[in-house]
């Protein structure tokens, strides 16, 4: 067996997993504080990769400019969903609200498609395609700066959910009707919650946009994001990120041993798995809180 080969797959799969993360923190900020998987987060994502590209290309901002002005749009946007479209089903059915979701993400796909049309764009950030070597293991560029990022994040997240505003977040998250019983605005709450993760799919989108291209492909990263947010625990931040690195490295390795047997294609073969098999044995994965009802 060749170690050095393996080790650069499992580094390099680690990398594209905390890539994945990226998504899964989205997820994970919404269902903190409204306790429903947003299906609509690989949709924002794919928009705050267009609203950049628009505001760098038709626009002729800098990217250093492009990539803020669009996280504030984002913001906007994010707040705005949560007022038009899920404020009106407070008290509905968590399906109802489901099915909210899985709306705006085909809206929003379908808004991008009659806007900018379904040709790949690139991004063009500027880092460099050459590759990084430590020692004989190979190393994406892109990957790591990627990774970066979400580290970046993780940390920044962190932090927020040790203020003021983060742990009022938390409290709704615990209970609506005890965070309403002492003067916590729930709705601003779940609102700040969709601005966040829509900044957060900026990332995403800037990121994803530049390693595969922008077009409507990459709403579609939203089951990986998603297999990352339940393996890691749907409300920890933490697990997020460690559920990514172990999902990325499961996925590289193992492709590279399956896909000889069965002639390509495993890797979403073992996403599909390693998210039927965390519901089955682990549901609230590896760091989510686990309640227990009294029935």
């Amino acid at each position: 067996m060749d170690w050095v080969f393996l080790t650069e797959l499992a580094i390099n799969g680690a990398l594209t997993g905390l890539l994945y993360s990226l998504f899964a923190i989205g997820l994970v900020l919404i269902y903190k504080a409204s306790s429903v998987p947003n299906l609509a987060q690989g949709g924002l994502t794919m928009v705050g990769a267009y609203v950049v590209l628009a505001l760098a290309r038709d626009l002729g901002l800098p990217l250093w400019l492009a990539i803020p002005l669009a996280a504030v749009i984002m913001f906007g946007l994010g707040f705005a969903i949560e007022r038009v479209a899920l404020r009106r089903l407070a008290g509905r059915p968590v399906v109802m609200i489901l099915m909210m979701t899985l709306g705006l993400d085909i809206f929003l796909r379908g808004m991008t498609l009659a806007i900018w049309g379904g040709t790949s764009r690139s991004m063009e950030l500027g880092v460099s395609y050459e590759p990084l070597f430590l020692g004989d293991i190979f190393i994406s560029r892109i990957h790591l700066v990627g990774a970066g990022v979400a580290i970046g994040l993780f940390v920044a997240f962190m932090l927020f959910f040790r203020s003021r505003t983060g742990i009022k977040l938390r409290a709704i998250a615990d209970d609506y009707m005890a965070s309403w019983s002492v003067g916590i605005s729930v709705e601003r709450g779940v609102g700040l919650s969709w601005s966040l993760a829509s900044v957060v799919a900026v990332a995403a989108g800037v990121i994803w946009g530049e390693i595969q291209g922008v077009d409507q492909a990459l709403s579609l990263l939203l089951l990986k994001g998603l297999t990352v947010a339940v393996l890691g625990g749907l409300d920890s931040i933490l697990g997020a990120v460690v559920a990514g690195i172990i999902l990325g490295v499961v996925e590289n390795v193992g492709a590279d041993f399956l896909d000889p047997l069965v002639g390509g294609g495993s890797r979403e073969l073992i996403v599909a798995a390693v998210l039927i098999l965390t519901v089955i044995i682990r549901p609230h994965g590896l760091f989510g809180r686990h309640d227990i009802e009294r029935v």
